[in-house]
């Protein structure tokens, strides 16, 4: 239980780091409603696919932003949740939302790779910092945000708040006694996850989320990563798979909510501040659930039979910074906006 002691502090600072934004972006919004209630009513129907199953919990807080998009709007915009499985499948949100099939998303960056290269930066490289704070002044205050925007704009979307995501973990259904232990191991780990994996040995597949039970289950794969450890809670994947590797993959996760271009413009400027403040809202809420969720889901699993692998040596946590290292010269080569973004981040390093 130790990995994720991380306590309140870094929740009261990203808190206040999000704090003026989160306050203006509702003053906007307040401060609108009385224009909303009295404008001519528009119609605006739009569907939104996400990557979770129904019953979830992250389920339950992107219906809360559907929620708060209706709400804060005076129902001028109707918002339809589409849940994993439903019409769309993980790996079809980004290009469902690009040509208005939906019309929100929140897509998971790593299942796009070939096309937003830009986007497995923008999630969080192997290795990547846990710090909640840290992550929004890298997007906020050091330059992300504007190359996000236009990397996704190039593609007829529209960028709005990321939101961060627990430490990415690692569950096998047998032990990791070493480093060794990865090598021929088919683990489900889309995008720099699986490049990390494979420098370790192991054969990385790539599968939605909803698949990943019925994988471990069949023997299809031997492990899988989880966006967090509430992936792993909600899949009930510790039935089908018992070990815990206890090094993370990355500290964190960040995820954006993305809007088809065209029905963005058809919306009213209030409208969009409307939609905007919602997302700045998910975003927290993401964060500070987030970290309750993490300790209760680790907690639950335990008292269904969870183990943790044995700890890394000192050679294994050599070999596994190793597996990383190379990762930043890989996606810097990408394309323009993935060096923009790595380019940043070797800044902040030094």
């Amino acid at each position: 239980m130790h990995f994720f002691s991380r306590g309140n502090s870094m929740i009261k600072a990203i808190l206040k780091v999000k704090k003026r934004l989160v306050a203006s972006s509702l003053a906007v919004t307040l401060g609108l409603g009385a224009v909303a209630s009295t404008a001519h009513a528009a119609d605006y129907n739009w569907r939104f696919a996400n990557l979770y199953g129904r019953g979830t919990a992250y389920g339950a807080v992107y219906e809360g932003l559907a929620k708060n998009i209706e709400t804060m709007s005076n129902g001028r915009i109707k918002v339809q949740v589409l849940y994993s499985g439903e019409g769309v499948g993980t790996s079809g949100i980004l290009g469902a939302v690009k040509t208005g099939l939906i019309t929100m998303g929140a897509p998971f960056q790593s299942m796009h790779a070939g096309e937003l290269p830009a986007g497995l930066v923008e999630i969080g490289l192997p290795g990547g910092t846990s710090d909640a704070a840290e992550l929004t002044t890298l997007f906020q205050e050091k330059g992300w945000a504007p190359i996000l925007k236009k990397a996704y704009g190039e593609q007829g979307l529209v960028w709005l708040d990321p939101y961060i995501q627990p430490s990415v973990y690692v569950i096998t259904k047998d032990p990791i006694n070493s480093i060794e232990d990865f090598k021929g191991l088919k683990i489900r780990a889309p995008g720099a996850y699986g490049k990390f994996l494979r420098n370790l040995g192991a054969s990385p597949v790539s599968l939605a989320w909803s698949e990943i039970y019925t994988s471990l289950s069949t023997g299809v794969i031997d492990g899988s990563i989880g966006s967090n450890m509430i992936d792993h809670r909600d899949g009930n994947h510790v039935e089908v798979a018992k070990y815990m590797y206890p090094l993370p993959l990355a500290g964190a996760q960040v995820l954006p909510i993305i809007v088809n271009r065209s029905a963005w413009k058809k919306l009213t400027p209030d409208l969009q501040a409307i939609v905007s403040a919602a997302t700045t809202v998910h975003a927290r809420e993401q964060m500070t659930k987030s970290k309750l969720w993490e300790s209760q889901a680790v907690a639950e699993m335990e008292t269904k039979g969870l183990q943790w692998s044995a700890a890394p040596s000192d050679a294994d946590k050599a070999a596994w910074a190793k597996a990383g290292a190379g990762l930043w010269d890989e996606y810097s080569a990408a394309d323009k906006y993935s060096k923009e973004l790595i380019d940043i981040l070797r800044k902040e390093a030094n």
